[in-house]
């Protein structure tokens, strides 16, 4: 019985098996991973995004208001608030280098109003946004600071806060003479429909790193959050974001 093993673990055809049987292990392992890293990506990233806000509201733009004493365009204004949080499990020192926002998509059942996406803003006047040309992007750079400074679009490069807004310009007119206008009444005044509002965005979220490690997301949110007709002003926070699968791109 020895002699036989030994003659058949001798024969070429015996070892061209075993390299084939050893190989087709190693793809199929190989496959496994790669079917695990494409589902879960990145589990133990340097810096992660921890929660989402979104914030959507209603804006009055005046405009020439003829014999009536109020006229407005109106947008519908949604507030992204990103948050990127140092994993405290990470046990190498990392720094951002820079983190962008780009690959801005919109998917919207009815094509009404102007789809916009705009910068924090850079003028003195009009807040923390202001829907004018000078704020208009179409991609979002934050570079690494010490600290985040959105106008200046700094982040801290040991995690903060980002920050874009998407919206729908002129989606609706209001003309009115009463003596008082509130912004908040002003899409259901208008006689707005949910639909002319509903969209889909999508946008790539790219971390990068000062070591020349680079992490991208897709993510995707609708718009607006729910009740903006009747409340005019309304907010989300999005703390399951397990979902959001973060994949290195650069090594």
């Amino acid at each position: 019985m020895r002699e036989k093993i030994k003659y058949i673990m001798g024969k070429k055809s015996f070892h061209i098996g075993m390299v084939i049987i050893i190989m087709a292990v190693i793809l199929f392992t190989v496959g496994i991973l790669a079917l695990r890293y494409n589902v879960e990506g990145e589990t133990n990233m340097p810096f992660h995004l921890s929660r989402i806000v979104l914030i959507s509201s209603s804006e009055g733009m005046d405009k020439e208001a003829g014999e009536n004493k109020w006229a407005f365009d109106i947008n519908q204004n949604n507030d992204i608030y990103l948050y990127i949080e140092k994993n405290k499990n990470y046990n190498k020192q990392e720094v951002i280098k820079a983190i962008e926002i780009d690959n801005l998509q919109v998917q919207k059942e009815r094509e009404k109003g102007t789809i916009t996406f705009y910068r924090p803003n850079v003028l003195e006047e009009g807040g923390n946004f202001s829907n004018k040309p000078v704020n208009l992007v179409d991609k979002i750079e934050y570079i690494g600071a010490t600290e985040t400074n959105l106008k200046d679009l700094k982040v801290s490069n040991q995690g903060g806060v980002i920050v874009f807004r998407y919206a729908n310009d002129k989606v609706a007119q209001y003309v009115s003479n009463e003596e008082e206008v509130n912004h908040n009444d002003l899409l259901k005044k208008s006689k707005v429909e949910e639909e002319d509002l509903k969209a889909t965005i999508t946008f790539d979220l790219t971390i990068k790193l000062e070591s020349g490690k680079e992490y991208k997301a897709n993510i995707t949110l609708d718009m607006p959050v729910e009740g903006i007709l009747e409340k005019g002003t309304t907010s989300k926070e999005i703390t399951e974001v397990k979902d959001i699968i973060f994949k290195r791109t650069k090594n």
